[in-house]
């Protein structure tokens, strides 16, 4: 089996729908398909910008270190998985090892996990060696609302809508310690004493800071508090870390085993959050390793639509240590239409999808009508 071509398809709503104080993810989308010569098609995308992904695709060679993915990869055994993710990062080392590059290999590593599953009959996490989960349980991820107020009636929301966990993130959080406190109670009182709530700082405060809100959260029974700090501060994670009565999750922002591994083992995070449309199945099984034999839990973070649900759950399924799956709950077609299967939470948890590969097919009328050009 070859590939014979790697197609990056630009999604976006139409801009009369799109602005900053609607959405903050799902707005756009990119899919890579990878085709073959035996009509097996993969599917993957990327958290990122998808215009940029697509660029970095489409691009033609610009020297040895510099190369657009497609063309590298056309023409190769799409089951020679982990050998294409060590050409697709060697051949473009002079544009890093993080960020983009990272960004659009993940899109193109998940369609060929899809590949393999198909062409194996198998779901995806049997072929990463078998689940520990055949189901996860699911918290709603959604922004804070303005005040403590409209906070809790999203959380009753949410719990209405069957999940037992709800995570709260994001701006206004960290403009003042008296709104902090009453965004943190109106979670609380929204979802109640039996359900689980997590909160995303959002990267807002400085450590000493973050010390103190987290014992101050500690009285709202906080399962989690994610990205207190700016993530570059990593002497700030290991200082704040070292003495948080909350356990703290950070990691979305990295991309890749080398940014993830270094953060791990300076930052002293209790749980790591790897986005597989940034880091790709096979650099994020590579983390989740390191992670797990550190002492480090891990989870996904997520934000985007149900291919990078798909991916998740057979990502998570696979890991030992995975005890919850964050699941975007952001109401825009794109975060919810590009595939046939919707993945939905029944009585807090979801299923992780059987069907060969991630066992999830694209509706083509939707990615025709928000495709761009």
């Amino acid at each position: 089996m070859k590939i014979t071509r790697v197609e990056a398809i630009e999604l976006r709503l139409e801009e009369k729908e799109v602005s900053e104080a609607k959405y903050s993810s799902a707005q756009d989308a990119v899919v890579v398909k990878v085709h073959t010569d035996e009509g097996i098609v993969g599917i993957g995308d990327s958290y990122s910008s998808p215009h940029v992904v697509k660029a970095m695709v489409e691009a033609p060679l610009s020297g040895a270190s510099a190369s657009g993915l497609a063309r590298l990869i056309t023409g190769m055994d799409p089951l020679d998985i982990r050998p294409i993710n060590h050409l697709l990062q060697a051949r473009n080392i002079r544009l890093g090892r993080r960020g983009i590059v990272c960004h659009a290999i993940a899109a193109i590593d998940i369609a060929l996990w899809d590949i393999a599953g198909k062409y194996y009959n198998q779901p995806v996490y049997q072929l990463l060696g078998g689940a520990f989960h055949k189901k996860l349980r699911a918290y709603a991820s959604i922004l804070f609302g303005p005040d403590g107020k409209t906070t809790a009636e999203i959380g009753k929301r949410w719990v209405n809508e069957g999940f037992t966990a709800v995570k709260f993130g994001w701006t206004p959080m960290g403009q003042s310690e008296k709104l902090d406190l009453e965004l943190v109670e109106g979670g609380r009182r929204g979802l109640g004493e039996k359900n689980d709530l997590i909160i995303d700082a959002g990267c807002c405060w400085d450590a000493n800071t973050a010390i103190k809100r987290a014992q101050q959260f500690q009285d709202y029974n906080v399962l989690f508090l994610e990205e207190p700090l700016n993530r570059e501060n990593v002497d700030g994670y290991r200082k704040l870390t070292s003495v948080s009565p909350l356990p703290i999750a950070a990691g979305e922002g990295e991309a890749g085993r080398f940014s993830h591994q270094s953060f791990i083992e300076r930052s002293g995070i209790n749980i790591v959050q790897i986005d597989l449309e940034n880091t790709g199945l096979t650099e994020a099984c590579r983390v989740a390793d390191f992670a797990e034999d550190h002492g480090v839990k891990v989870v996904n973070h997520f934000y985007t639509n149900t291919i990078g649900s798909a991916a998740g759950l057979h990502f998570l399924a696979s890991r030992q240590s995975a005890f919850i799956m964050e699941y975007c709950v952001e109401e825009t077609p794109i975060r919810w239409d590009l595939t046939r299967q919707k993945m939905p939470v029944v009585d807090g948890y979801v299923e992780v999808p059987e069907g060969p590969g991630l066992g999830v097919d694209l509706d083509e009328e939707v990615i025709a009508r928000y495709r761009v050009g």
